[in-house]
């Protein structure tokens, strides 16, 4: 178990996240956050781009799960719901414990899987205590409120040590 701040990856966006690039890695599921990293939180429904993303991971045999901290089921429940796939919310993360969930529930190995998030100190962690691959994006529409701009700002010396920088 690593307790690394550093990511695996950055990318631009999930939509740099490829079948190819995640079939390269051994990848067979995707968990990945939900707010800032598929959807901005305001948005409540998916958009086309994120159905058309999904539909190529499918299409290429991966599995999607949103491993969400969310702790009600309202904002994950209705944007999973609309795309067709499972999540797990109040996931705790950087706990295990959702990310454990989710593997236990697809019947997946954490060699089969990585993490896609925007955040170091939830997403990155949770993946690296896991011991799977931590994929990281740029929030979108960047960071909301004072105190993610500068959460944001205090990640960008783990992100530049990544060494696989994709933005």
């Amino acid at each position: 178990m690593s307790l690394s701040l550093v990511p695996d990856y950055v990318f631009r966006d999930y939509k740099s996240v490829t079948p190819t690039f995640l079939r390269e890695l051994g990848v067979t599921m995707l968990m990945t956050d939900l707010d800032y990293t598929l959807a901005p939180k305001s948005r409540r429904k998916p958009d086309d781009a994120v159905r058309q993303w999904l539909q190529e991971l499918r299409d290429a045999g991966v599995t999607v799960m949103v491993i969400s901290n969310n702790r009600s089921s309202t904002r994950a429940g209705e944007f999973c719901d609309a795309l067709g796939v499972p999540y797990v919310r109040h996931a705790g993360k950087p706990s295990r414990r959702g990310l454990r969930e989710g593997m236990e529930r697809a019947g997946k190995k954490p060699s089969e899987c990585a993490f896609l998030g925007d955040k170091l100190l939830t997403d990155v962690l949770a993946a690296k205590r896991m011991g799977i691959p931590a994929l990281m994006v740029e929030p979108l529409e960047g960071p909301v409120g004072a105190w993610n701009h500068v959460l944001h700002l205090l990640q960008r010396p783990f992100k530049s040590l990544s060494g696989h920088d994709q933005r």
